[in-house]
């Protein structure tokens, strides 16, 4: 056969179907190595990594006490945001973010070292406060639809407790709904001789997602805090942005149900 004389081979003889390191190692040694590979990625992907924070099941829903010692968040691994939108380091700041979630609610914790605080002048925690960024916030962006990354959801807590949820779309002209209300809650507290600031957010599943709530979901998600008064106010992204705006939905990372 003419395939048979251009590759060498006799036109009795089929071509071998495997390519030839295979035929050279022996295939039981291929297969554990490659074994051996799936095995290390899987590892490495189950403890978490760049761009992806890991939130870990309980079984009920838990009281909010923005403590990292509390008994539903002690051991809880969490990822570290320790550096500016541009991805330069941000010394004083490294930010620890943990999650859980139940069938029923997200929960994110963040562990906020601070040099100053810039809070707002007349705080409340029964309405959620508008423009609130203007202050010391820690933020959660996050979308699941993964067919229009430029909707998703924001929410921030402040050092004394307040909040503000909001419907993000990205879409010209961009909207931020500042009427759009989550029921998402939100419990702060403040360590002044530690000089860390701890804010816990507790996000009802059905208001970010409308798949049934599931390990292995994946969820699009940024991280940020803003600190400190201007004009030189501190600015701490998890992914960086490479963008003045945080809200630049390409950058984001991910957060995976566990």
């Amino acid at each position: 056969m003419a395939g048979a004389r251009g590759s060498g081979l006799s036109a009795g003889r089929k071509s071998h179907p495997l390519p030839l390191f295979v035929r050279g190692c022996g295939i039981l040694y291929v297969m554990k190595v490659l074994f051996l590979f799936l095995a290390v990625a899987a590892t490495a992907f189950a403890a978490g990594g760049p761009g992806l924070l890991l939130s870990y099941y309980s079984k009920s829903d838990f009281p909010l006490t923005a403590d990292p010692n509390a008994p539903h968040w002690k051991g809880v691994k969490g990822v570290f945001a320790a550096n500016g939108p541009d991805g330069e380091p941000v010394p004083g700041h490294r930010t620890e973010i943990r999650s859980r979630w139940t069938n029923g609610n997200l929960y994110l914790l963040f562990v906020c070292p601070y040099g100053e605080l810039y809070p707002h002048p007349n705080p409340t925690q029964t309405a959620e406060t508008d423009l609130l960024w203007d202050y010391d916030v820690a933020e959660a962006f996050i979308g699941t639809d993964f067919n229009d990354i430029l909707r998703y959801k924001e929410f921030q807590v402040s050092p004394q407790g307040e909040w503000v949820d909001l419907d993000i779309n990205r879409h010209e002209p961009p909207k931020h709904d500042t009427s759009w209300n989550s029921g998402f809650k939100v419990k702060a507290r403040l360590d002044e001789t530690k000089k860390i600031w701890y804010g816990e957010m507790q996000i009802p599943m059905a208001a970010i997602d409308a798949r049934k709530p599931a390990a292995g979901n994946a969820m699009r998600v940024n991280l940020y805090r803003i600190q400190g008064p201007p004009p030189h106010r501190t600015f701490i992204a998890w992914q960086p942005t490479h963008n003045p705006n945080y809200h630049t939905p390409e950058a984001f990372g991910r957060l995976m149900l566990k």
